[in-house]
């Protein structure tokens, strides 16, 4: 009698929990969205971008198709059409509306589609704090799940909302100027480890998606890793050596890239009247060379690391640097929402130390993206959440100052094509030892 209790009131303070993170990611979403226009909020300025409203509607879709309507037996689809508009990958769910033309969705309006989240928002909370105990344990990963994946989406947003901002004539501000740091730099040095066989991917209690999976060995021979992430000065280095016209430094598919896209600079920065400027969710300023430099492809880090005379490292490499770090830094709950200049900081011991391993930038990494060893996707409609992008991208470790705080962990491996420049994402250098 006394241990069912003790369960009783375990699951019930499970579910208490669980409605507070539930209700705070909600929030938070809306919260990102709350000075957009409705017009923001419809426009797709490239394949790769998601209107804000599609983002708002599709972590909503989330929720009713793979909680709502297979375990709550009372709940009422908000609309049937939406299961074909906001749908995004899943083959198994059914059909749905391809991505790139999510722009042209004029309807549902954004007051549709916030009527739409309070509905969800509203009948989820009432089946946490309602359901019987066999559908709560059942459905509580998929809400663990959820809500990593809403965050996921609260990165898109700000992501896709720059993009849009930035092909606008008028260059309008996400919101207002950040104080910034402008130097001097924290001079860069180099950690050196051992190598040898050591054990990468999640393991143990806590939320991990199943990328991470499972813990497993790896053999890396020394290496050391640069202290901080390259800077935009550094960067600017690249580029004033001709670094974009000199093909020797470029992967073939790098190189046809930068000619057919006519690269010059990452992306968001400009050269007017003899000064570098760059476009932020803060509008646009003089470029601040002490800080990361962000918006460059995989192609471009790699790059830039051949022209240094250095190499990016291999996520095996960068997981085993950061173990024991703890996952502090510029993350999105700052609202600084851009990559911020350290400053120069002195080891109180004289050692050199990795800095800003999270938050800031995703650091590009040399891996491939693909499963780990003895890897098995989820049963079922969530299995392709991860799995079946195991292709063409490549890993970046880390979080970005759009991350969520808390999103991140040392074995979280983000993923993109190796072209993609419209993620927060830079470098660190490393290179072999002996």
């Amino acid at each position: 009698m006394f241990d069912s209790a003790e369960k009783l009131k375990a699951c019930d303070a499970d579910r208490d929990s669980a409605i507070e993170r539930f209700a705070e990611i909600r929030g938070e979403s809306e919260a990102l969205t709350a000075n957009l226009t409705a017009e923001d909020q419809s426009i797709q300025s490239m394949r790769d971008v998601s209107p804000t409203k599609w983002h708002l509607a599709h972590t909503t879709w989330f929720f009713e198709t793979f909680i709502l309507t297979r375990f709550d037996p009372n709940y009422r689809i908000f609309d049937p059409a939406f299961a074909y508009l906001f749908n995004s990958y899943y083959e198994a769910v059914g059909p749905r509306h391809p991505r790139p033309e999510r722009g042209l969705l004029s309807r549902p309006a954004v007051d549709v589609v916030a009527a739409y989240r309070d509905h969800v928002t509203t009948t989820m909370t009432r089946f946490i704090e309602k359901a019987p105990a066999d559908a709560w344990h059942a459905t509580a990963p998929l809400l663990e799940l959820g809500v990593r994946h809403e965050q996921q989406h609260q990165e898109l947003i700000l992501m896709d909302i720059k993009h849009v901002f930035s092909v606008n004539p008028l260059l309008p501000a996400y919101q207002a100027p950040r104080l910034q740091i402008r130097g001097p730099a924290t001079p860069l040095a180099w950690v050196e480890f051992a190598g040898g066989l050591v054990e990468i991917g999640h393991l143990g209690p806590g939320f991990a998606f199943d990328n991470e999976t499972p813990h497993h060995k790896v053999w890396l021979e020394p290496f050391r890793l640069a202290t901080r992430p390259v800077s935009c000065g550094e960067y600017l280095g690249f580029i004033e050596d001709g670094g974009y016209q000199k093909p020797e430094f470029w992967l073939s598919d790098g190189w046809a890239t930068v000619r057919e896209q006519g690269w010059k600079a990452p992306l968001y920065w400009f050269y007017e009247a003899d000064e570098w400027s760059i476009f932020t969710l803060s509008g646009r300023r003089r470029l601040n060379p002490v800080e990361p430099v962000c918006h460059i492809s995989f192609y471009e880090a790699d790059a830039f690391a051949k022209w240094a005379g250095k190499r990016l490292p291999s996520e095996a490499e960068w997981e085993t640097a950061a173990e024991g770090l703890g996952v502090e830094g510029n993350f999105a709950d700052s609202r600084h929402f851009h990559p911020r200049a350290e400053g120069a900081v002195a080891p109180a011991d004289g050692k050199p130390m990795l800095r800003q391993m999270f938050g800031d930038v995703w650091e590009w990494t040399a891996s491939p993206y693909i499963p780990y060893p003895r890897f098995r996707p989820a049963t079922g409609a969530v299995g392709e959440y991860n799995g079946k992008f195991m292709c063409n991208q490549i890993v970046l470790r880390g979080g970005a100052a759009v991350t969520p705080a808390g999103h991140v962990r040392g074995t979280y491996r983000n993923f993109f094509p190796p072209s993609a420049r419209w993620v927060f994402a830079g470098l660190r250098l490393a290179e072999d030892l002996g």
